[in-house]
């Protein structure tokens, strides 16, 4: 519980610190969840190797796993993501193919342009290699983790006390499997999406500002598999600096020290506390760890 953050707030929010699992983010999940499914259902065969487009934590998770079960594993990440990542990825023994951004783009912001320069490299390497490619924006493992685990963990840890969630969408698989858990236990609980200001186009919004430093999402996609029919009560949007800001809040009043999408989520959630859930609780993921942003902008 936010305590210090919310003590003159009419209500409570509720942080759930994905960054102590062991690759510091919340994707190890979703690996775990998609090469066991892959390996039950043969589809990913003993040796082959595994390929994925990353912002470096679904491929930090992924470096771990195939290190441990003997899977050759390629990260394709894009050069605006923060170096560490790329130094965690090799370290836990991946090889990382590093894309170019678009003409004229910004390090640390990553946008959908440079997203789809790193899904044609990813899909030109899956076919050279005859790879098992990851998907986590299409496979339904990416749901699965967050729906079988991440929130039944939420609901029993905060005894079922929650009266409205939000999360900043990438894949947007964690915005819907903890979304679609919550509203099968109590229809009442107010689920909203949370989008980069000038990026919102999940919420019908022209795009005035693809550019901007919240890694691991906001990537102006409108279509997203892993959302479709899944309930969506509404749409927050939060600055790059309001995130760079509620990180720091984090950091300093609560003694926790998270991503960029965090300082999002937390955004998100003192809105929800001002508006349509004043006076109850709002639950949110801290993603992942501070530690991977020292590179960037985030700290200074």
């Amino acid at each position: 519980s936010l305590d210090h953050i919310t003590r003159n707030l009419d209500g409570q929010i509720l942080a759930k610190l994905e960054m102590f699992n062991p690759g510091n983010s919340k994707k190890d999940r979703i690996a775990l969840q998609i090469i066991n499914d892959a390996e039950e259902s043969s589809e990913l065969l003993q040796g082959q190797t595994v390929v994925e487009l990353t912002s470096g934590n679904t491929g930090t998770a992924l470096a771990m796993i195939c290190s441990q079960r003997n899977y050759p594993f390629v990260a394709v990440m894009s050069k605006g993501n923060s170096v560490e990542r790329v130094l965690m990825m090799e370290h836990l023994g991946a090889e990382v193919v590093l894309v170019e951004q678009k003409p004229g783009g910004v390090l640390g912001n990553v946008t959908g342009e440079d997203l789809q320069l790193v899904e044609e490299v990813t899909e030109t390497i899956t076919k050279k290699r005859q790879a098992f490619r990851v998907d986590q924006f299409n496979r339904k493992g990416n749901f699965l983790a967050h729906y079988l685990h991440t929130a039944p963990e939420l609901w029993s840890q905060s005894s079922g006390r929650i009266d409205g969630f939000c999360d900043f969408v990438g894949s947007g698989g964690t915005y819907a499997g903890i979304s679609q858990f919550l509203k099968e236990k109590n229809t009442q609980i107010k689920c909203f999406v949370i989008e980069p200001k000038g990026a919102a186009v999940l919420s019908g919004q022209k795009i005035t500002e693809s550019s901007h430093p919240i890694q691991g999402g906001g990537y102006c996609m409108t279509n997203l598999p892993l959302l479709r029919n899944i309930p969506i009560d509404g749409y927050l949007e939060v600055s790059g600096q309001q995130a760079r800001t509620f990180v720091h809040e984090l950091a300093v009043k609560e003694g926790i020290f998270a991503g960029f999408s965090s300082g999002a989520n937390l955004a998100g959630a003192l809105e929800l506390l001002k508006g349509p859930c004043r006076g109850g609780t709002v639950a949110i993921i801290v993603a992942d760890s501070g530690l991977k942003y020292l590179s960037t902008d985030l700290w200074n």
